[in-house]
């Protein structure tokens, strides 16, 4: 008898066990739902807000690059951004190397990836998917239609501000046809700094922002 009742207690155990993973998954299944379509909105508004610019006449480059800088500015968290570059490096700057990093990294990104934005040709931009990732981020997947850049998919990767629940959704990474700005800027810092101390690389970033364009 004791072992029948033994027995009927574990089964118990397992059904209710099994029946509270379910109504977890379910209650949480919304919020991550939400917080997937509020990362795609984060990345559907800075994309309008991008091609609004590059649609206004009589604007010249440079005009262009600053308004979409100020876009830039308000979606990319650079802080996050330079660590993920910088991997493990990151020890190895001062408080006051990684706020100049910061800083001429962006500028850095804002010269390479501007010049590009600004060649736009009536191209448009599609929303294709987005997914949720295993630690939280969410990648939200893009197509371009037209142009010279037609059928090329740019994804990016959002995640919370300083990883808070109600932090603001940033871009972290961009994924240019499978292609990760942050992994082919790591490897290059990396070779750097497997030669140099954090000062060289500093050095050749500035001599960078400041050359004139070719």
């Amino acid at each position: 008898m004791t072992s029948t009742s033994s027995k009927m207690t574990r089964n118990q155990w397992i059904r209710r066990s099994a029946i509270g993973l379910v109504a977890v998954a379910l209650l949480a299944a919304p919020a991550i739902a939400d917080d997937a379509a509020e990362a795609e909105a984060i990345v559907r508004t800075t994309v309008d807000q991008v091609l609004e610019v590059l649609a206004i006449e009589g604007l010249n480059d440079d005009q262009r690059r600053q308004q979409i800088e100020k876009i830039a500015y308000d979606r990319f968290d650079f802080a996050t951004i330079s660590r993920l570059v910088l991997a493990r490096g990151w020890k190895r700057f001062s408080p006051e190397q990684r706020e100049e990093f910061v800083e001429q990294f962006k500028i850095q990104l804002s010269k390479n990836y501007g010049s590009r934005i600004i060649r736009y040709d009536q191209e448009r931009v599609e929303i294709v998917d987005h997914r949720l990732e295993r630690d939280g981020d969410v990648t939200v997947g893009t197509r371009i239609d037209g142009g010279a850049a037609d059928g090329i998919e740019v994804d990016y990767r959002l995640r919370r501000k300083d990883r808070k629940e109600d932090g603001p959704w940033m871009v972290i990474d961009v994924i240019i046809e499978g292609v990760s700005l942050v992994a082919s800027y790591r490897s290059q810092f990396a070779e750097v700094l497997g030669h140099e101390d954090p000062s060289e690389l500093l050095k050749q970033l500035r001599e960078k922002n400041t050359a004139s364009p070719t």
